[in-house]
């Protein structure tokens, strides 16, 4: 059984690195630098006085699909649909003078995706908003966190605005999406090799 299994995995590996898009992994533009850890990726830019963090996990990104998989005779040729692996992140605003971080959280909302044309709608949303302690590594549950489904929508227009001039819009949004992707790729390559090694391991 680990002989075929280890066989199977051998071709999948192949077959992934026939679809990987990147062979490292894309930049976002904007200025903004890169860090990885395993699964958790953050992104780094200093503006005047002010310093801007995202951090997002690849973990758990990739949206469920809804399509109810009957085994429908798939053509030998047809691709399997593409993954878009469209984490939640956190965007952290730490401004130089002040000991308090403001930290975004914000997501992709499922129904949101692939309604290109609307020029409109924000491919993001921005969950909750609080302040933390800077540089602080565990976030209080006793600082007041706003919840914006309640929220005046002047005021999460001016949190969305607050973002752009930072560089997080639709644009960098899109990025994220990308280079999420490509690192989620990544990643499963490299499972799939370490779990190869493993199988094959006596």
């Amino acid at each position: 059984g680990d002989k075929a299994f280890a066989q199977f995995l051998t071709d999948e590996i192949k077959e992934e690195k026939k679809i990987q898009k990147h062979k490292s992994l894309p930049k976002v533009s904007g200025g903004w630098e890169l860090e990885v850890h395993g699964t958790e990726a953050k992104l780094v830019r200093k503006i005047a006085g002010e310093k801007i963090t995202v951090t997002f996990n690849i973990n758990n990104s990739i949206p469920p699909s809804d399509e109810d998989d009957t085994q429908e005779e798939q053509k030998p040729d047809e691709q399997e649909p593409e993954l878009t692996s469209t984490p939640n992140f956190v965007v952290e605003v730490i401004k130089d003078d002040t000991k308090q971080t403001l930290v975004l959280d914000c997501h992709y909302p499922e129904d949101e995706i692939g309604h290109e044309g609307e020029e409109e709608s924000d491919i993001f949303t921005i969950r909750e908003v609080s302040f933390q302690p800077t540089g602080e590594s565990d976030w209080k549950d006793t600082n007041y966190t706003l919840n914006t489904d309640s929220l005046d929508w002047a005021l999460y227009d001016h949190l969305m605005d607050f973002l752009a001039d930072r560089g997080v819009d639709n644009t960098f949004a899109d990025e994220l999406i990308e280079l999420s992707t490509a690192l989620e790729h990544q990643e499963y390559i490299k499972f799939l090799e370490d779990l190869k090694s493993f199988v094959k391991c006596q």
